[in-house]
């Protein structure tokens, strides 16, 4: 993590002296440099300080030169005398100072060393600290080798034993981040925009996606266009997603997203893809007493009718002449845009003729590629019966 991205955990706070609190973040104007010393006018009556080392690189260089703007933390009056810090956690930092950011609820920088019973080992200015598994983050820690070797903000939450007794919380700063950027977000996101966001978990009912600072929820019935049966089909743990917001009820911190109305509504093209007519390929996607929905295409399904399905025959369920995965050949028998509903035949159906009326049935010979008409399509499933 940069200096500047762990400073920017924390709001600029504009402050004056008299009511300046520890823990309180400020922007300060660089003034002096004496030494180990940087002098800063954060507006008071009186100049703060602010350890050089704080602000050195890894070559021993200063990296600020009076008439800087830099954004710093106030870390306590000592002797009349104004401390600052723009962070806490580097070797240069005190175990006083430690204590201090324990007092006030400055963050402090720790690098994670190992995984040990409960949680983590983290190396916090030279020491030795503590974070429990339930406090290295906002969500269930699942593999621990993934915090190994990072340096993370964290917030002391015991400081005993003169800093022999350091217990540490990242989840603590990354509440408090998120709730930063909860409010942000309220002024921010409106129903119908689409954002960027992260898969952060995955259930049997959706899946979880952090879009800035706040997690929504996508329900299965969101992800695609078509019927989807495993959340895992579609999406995993840790991927970036476009989504859009459904609903916002900050209320019961509920907001609803969608990932399928981020591309094309495969109806809107259905009239000119499957006129009525028209002959298609498809899929036996689900078996009911009334007929078998075929899936076309992803989010295009059309049924056939119990009645259309028996090649001539009286059947009692579909499942006497086709099973679910089977691939058949349909034709589009009608439209309707607004209910989206396809009514399907099988490709050799033929309506019966009124009474009176000789019937011609359909040619005998199909061409090397077809899949057979119902009619021998009923006659294997007959067979197999025998």
């Amino acid at each position: 993590m940069s200096d500047e991205s762990f400073a920017d955990l924390f709001q600029v706070k504009t402050v004056s002296r008299k009511n300046m609190q520890p823990g309180d973040r400020v922007e300060a104007l660089v003034v002096g440099i004496s030494g180990d010393n940087i002098f800063l006018d954060v507006g008071g009556k009186s100049e703060g300080v602010l350890n050089a080392s704080a602000l050195r690189n890894e070559a021993g260089e200063l990296l600020v030169a009076i008439g800087d703007r830099i954004k710093v933390f106030f870390l306590a009056a000592r002797n009349g005398e104004m401390v600052f810090t723009t962070r806490l956690g580097s070797g240069q930092t005190s175990s006083r100072e430690l204590e201090e950011a324990f007092q006030s609820g400055i963050p402090v920088e720790g690098k994670v060393t190992g995984e040990i019973k409960g949680g983590f080992s983290v190396t916090v200015a030279g020491q030795r600290g503590f974070c429990p598994y339930s406090q290295m983050d906002i969500r269930k820690v699942e593999n621990g080798e993934d915090y190994i070797d990072k340096t993370l903000a964290f917030k002391i939450i015991e400081f005993g034993s003169q800093g022999k007794n350091i217990i540490l919380s990242a989840r603590a700063v990354q509440e408090d981040q998120r709730a930063q950027e909860r409010e942000l977000l309220k002024e921010k996101l409106t129903e119908g925009m689409q954002v960027s966001g992260t898969v952060t978990s995955l259930r049997d009912f959706g899946a979880f996606v952090d879009i800035g600072g706040v997690d929504g929820l996508i329900p299965i019935s969101e992800l695609a266009w078509g019927q989807t049966e495993r959340v895992e089909d579609i999406l995993s743990r840790g991927q970036q997603v476009q989504v859009v917001i459904k609903r916002l009820d900050w209320e019961k911190d509920r907001i609803s997203l969608s990932l399928r109305e981020t591309t094309a509504n495969p109806w809107d093209q259905v009239l000119s893809k499957y006129p009525v007519g028209s002959v298609h390929q498809g899929r036996v996607s689900r078996l009911a007493d009334f007929g078998a929905f075929v899936t076309l295409e992803p989010g295009i399904d059309g049924l056939l009718h119990i009645s259309k399905i028996g090649a001539g025959r009286r059947i009692h369920h579909p499942r006497e002449v086709l099973e679910a995965g089977q691939e058949l050949t349909v034709k589009i028998e009608s439209v309707d845009t607004v209910q989206k509903r396809l009514a399907l035949t099988p490709e050799d159906y033929v309506a019966k003729e009124p009474a009176g009326e000789q019937y011609t049935p359909p040619p005998a010979t199909k061409e090397a590629t077809s899949m057979g008409t119902f009619g021998d399509l009923f006659k294997k499933q007959e067979k197999k019966k025998r």
